[in-house]
Formats: structure tokens, C-alpha cells, sequence
């Protein structure tokens, strides 16, 4: 972020209004021979580690599978920390927005009963967190989202930090309508989950990286599934195994690997450390957050190749009599923000700011 405002800076005041026309953020990339993701982002970022922030932007274009680059590929950049600049398509640096809004809650009424009713909490940085700019990058996709559906009866983000209670009652009850971000499990192949059983699930409003976490001295490899016999994989409680057991893998259901699911993500940094499991399994958001909370960065690595990639949904209770009008209109409203523009504008103000802290 102190080289995007000095870029900023430089091209309001030093270069004249030529320079500062030509100096552009951000931009489309054409794969070249011999390209990869961790090349481009040293070349282009000065930072081999953002791979992921490349990837995570070009999930549609590129796949699961980061080494599946192809010549010619036409890859989106986003502006991070004022870098790359001079591609094409780049965001005129005077454009750049760096104002940064915690967002405000208003004292509730009787009449919000009668809007759509929308369910959140704190902790989920970057996605929802009250502190966090206009709430986080989803609370700010879902509100731009019924902001362009325009429910007649209007809508409302409420905030309840205990998530547990999201699905019972706050859902269940239909004492509010609707909820987000959540994983969708695999329930094609695992039916019997609460989730696949009792709640319907939105268009992904982002899909995200699982990647493993190991200790830097650690010459794990991962390149598909069978290098994972045998392993101790590492996430905390309360979080959603699912990614395990999906698509044939059945890691846990097989006794395939073990997982230890301390309290805290930092036990699970720990563990990786001491040595008593192999990885931490886990989103990257999460996981950059707490090497960099922890000064972790000299002692972990992350491996290449990522474990699955999550979708973040809005849900609503399947006995909710308007299940299926709500849910619709999530759909219609996100449809309407990608059309526009404007979700990718909101995914990468977001995804500047997260970068910027790594």
C-alpha cells in the first residue's frame, strides 16, 4: 500500500498530466513459453509468493491446477501495492481508491421485519468482519448484490458473531432469512451433511484456494492425491472437513491421513512446527493471516499445487417459504454486479488491501 500512494503521489504532482494519463495498475497478461504463475508474479509484482493472488483471479481461465498455463492464456492482474503497471487494460493510477470505510451498523426497528434479511458475523477476515473495510469483501459483494436485485421490500445485513447459531435457529426459525459466506459440501457424495441435507446454496460469490502449509525444512510434496497417504494434516475445530472426503478421495472416511483439529490455527502452525503433522490445511486467507500475525513467514512455505478450490455461498434454510424467490434474486443481483463490472471492481479494492498486508 506505501508504494500504490507514492505511485499515486508521483503521478498527481511529478509527471504532468501526460505521465500521469500513461501510468496505469493492474492490467491483462498473455502467457508466454516457459511462463509461470510464480514467474509472472516475480516479474510482475517483485514478489514470487503472490502466485496465488494471480491464480485466485484467473480460477476460471486457468482451473484448479496452477501449472496448467497455456500460451497465449490472457490472464487478469489486479492492482496490488501499485504494481504491475503498463499493461494493458491497467487502471489509470489517479483512479485508484484508497479511502478504507469499517462498515456502520444501524440500531434496528420493527419494520425491518418486513425486508430480506441478511445474516453475518465477525472473525471471517477477509471476507465479513464489521471492523474490516465496508464490512469485508463478501459484505460487500452480497450488499452490491441486492443493492442491483432491489428487493421491493428492501433488505438488511445483520451481524451474530456466533456462528453456530446461523443455522439453528436463526435459519431453521426463519428468524432471519438468509446467511453468508458458506462452503458448500460435495452432496453428491456426502448427502448425509447438514448442509447438503437442510440448506440451498447461492452462485459461488468466490471461490477461494485451499493450499498446505508446511514448515520450510519440510520436503513434502504434493502432486496428487496418492502423496497424501499416510500424512497428518492439520485444521481446527469447528471448520468444514469436507474438501477431504470429496471427489473419490475419502482421505477420512478411508483412514487415509490423520487430522488433528486443535482449537486455534496457530496450534496448528505449531504442530506443523514440532513436527506432529505434516501441513496445515486450510484456506489462504487464513493462513497468510496468521503467519503474518505469528512472524511465521521464515519458517513455513506453501506448497504449490492447492488442495481443493472453495466456493463461498449465501444459504437459505430449504423449509423457508420463500426459499427459492431469495435465493433466486442472490443469483439475479450477483449475475447483475459481474455484468457491470462492478463485482471485479469490489474483488480487487479487497484483494489490494488484503496483498498489501502480506
Amino acid at each position: 500500500m506505501r508504494n500504490l500512494l507514492a505511485a499515486a503521489a508521483v503521478a498527481l504532482t511529478g509527471l504532468g498530466a501526460a505521465g500521469a494519463s500513461a501510468e496505469t495498475c493492474g492490467g491483462e497478461y498473455v502467457v508466454a513459453r516457459g511462463d509461470t504463475l510464480s514467474g509472472i508474479a516475480n516479474r510482475h509484482y517483485e514478489n514470487a509468493g503472490k502466485w496465488t493472488a494471480i491464480h485466485n483471479n484467473n480460477l476460471k481461465t486457468i482451473g484448479p491446477k496452477p501449472n496448467l498455463l497455456r500460451i497465449g492464456m490472457k490472464l487478469k492482474l489486479a492492482c496490488l501495492d501499485g504494481l504491475p503497471t503498463g499493461l494493458p487494460g491497467g487502471t489509470a493510477i489517479t483512479d485508484v481508491t484508497l479511502t478504507s470505510a469499517p462498515v456502520q451498523v444501524q440500531p434496528g426497528h420493527a419494520s425491518v421485519r418486513q425486508k430480506i434479511n441478511l445474516l453475518t458475523g465477525n472473525d471471517y477476515a477477509p471476507f465479513t468482519d464489521q471492523a474490516l473495510h465496508n464490512g469485508g469483501m463478501l459484505t460487500d459483494v452480497v450488499n452490491a448484490a441486492f443493492a442491483e436485485a432491489a428487493p421491493k421490500q428492501g433488505y438488511a445485513i445483520h451481524w451474530v458473531n456466533d456462528w453456530t447459531a446461523h443455522f439453528e435457529p436463526l435459519l431453521s426459525n426463519a428468524l432471519l432469512d438468509l446467511s453468508f459466506p458458506w462452503r458448500q459440501p460435495d452432496c453428491a457424495t456426502m448427502g448425509e451433511d447438514y448442509r447438503c441435507q437442510n440448506l440451498l446454496f447461492s452462485d459461488p460469490m468466490f471461490e477461494m484456494l485451499q493450499l498446505l502449509f508446511t514448515a520450510s525444512n519440510n520436503p513434502m510434496v504434493f502432486n496428487r492425491d496418492a502423496d497424501m497417504v499416510g500424512k497428518t494434516l492439520c485444521r481446527p475445530v469447528g471448520y468444514t472437513y469436507t474438501d477431504m472426503d470429496q471427489d473419490g478421495r475419502n482421505w477420512l472416511k478411508e483412514g487415509k491421513i490423520t487430522l488433528l483439529k486443535p482449537r486455534s490455527v496457530k496450534d496448528c502452525f505449531d504442530k506443523v512446527l514440532s513436527g506432529e503433522a505434516d501441513a496445515v490445511a486450510i484456506n489462504e486467507f487464513t493462513g497468510r493471516d496468521a503467519i503474518k500475525e505469528h512472524g511465521l513467514q521464515d519458517q513455513i512455505r506453501i506448497l504449490p499445487q492447492p488442495l481443493a478450490v472453495a466456493g463461498l455461498h449465501v444459504v437459505v434454510h430449504k423449509s423457508h417459504p420463500q426459499a427459492q424467490e431469495m435465493l433466486a434474486m442472490a443469483n439475479e443481483g450477483l449475475r447483475g454486479i459481474r455484468k457491470s463490472g462492478d463485482y471485479q471492481k469490489i474483488i480487487e479494492d479487497h484483494m489490494a488491501r488484503i496483498y498489501a498486508d502480506y
